[in-house]
């Protein structure tokens, strides 16, 4: 995903206008968004959920998300974007709809997604928007764009408990038979971890506005 997130979002509001006898786009139906008068794209949720923590979450997201058409298929495939978000009544965490808008077409690599900014879940009306997911179908890794962006405010709290939340960008990708790979970067930490083994393992740290990354000791992009 190229380009940056939104540079201000309201995580706590969930948007139901226009909603009405929205359907799926085009023929997939786990693709559910709309562009609203506004311009600003609004996704349905929940398409996968409930989960108590980010790493279920992520493990279930990734192998959903890789399995949409072309999401897989190298430098001439698709990318899809989608919503994390917390539902404060459940503590729980849920994966919204997918977005296949397209920003543009990137010739060096794939075409890329639109983020959407505002949810429809008209169960979970205090749901809290807690970060993104994109796939990558060319490569494992965040791009330097998806590292220079920035999501304000970087964290929210849950008004019903007081828990904080830190604002993440996900990325998935897999290949053939190969494990699906997913990585994720804290906004309010600027920490890039992995999921190995059902846990979030930090390995690096983005130290500039460029997306330029710090490895930790020993750490790298793919499972040794």
């Amino acid at each position: 995903m190229s380009r940056r997130p939104p540079a201000a979002i309201l995580a706590c509001t969930v948007a139901l206008a226009l909603s009405a006898g929205a359907s799926a786009c085009g023929t997939n139906p786990n693709v559910r968004v709309r562009r609203l008068e506004n311009g600003r794209l609004q996704v349905d949720g929940p398409l996968a959920g409930p989960f108590k923590t980010t790493e279920e979450l992520a493990a279930t997201g990734c192998e959903l998300m890789t399995r949409q058409g072309g999401a897989s298929a190298g430098p001439a495939g698709s990318e899809y974007c989608a919503l994390n978000y917390y539902a404060p009544d459940e503590d729980a965490f849920y994966l919204s709809y997918l977005s296949d808008f397209r920003d543009r077409a990137d010739t060096r690599e794939a075409k890329t997604c639109s983020m959407p900014e505002l949810l429809n879940d008209p169960e979970r009306v205090n749901a809290i928007i807690t970060g993104g997911d994109h796939t990558h179908p060319h490569n494992p890794r965040f791009s330097a764009a998806d590292l220079s962006g920035n999501w304000h405010p970087t964290r929210a709290v849950s008004p019903r408990s007081g828990r904080v939340l830190q604002r993440e960008l996900y990325v998935f990708h897999k290949r053939g038979d190969a494990p699906c790979t997913a990585y994720s970067f804290n906004y309010a930490t600027r920490i890039v971890t992995a999921l190995r083994n059902g846990q979030w393992v930090p390995i690096g740290q983005v130290y500039d506005d460029r997306g330029n990354i710090r490895m930790f000791e020993g750490m790298g992009w793919h499972i040794e």
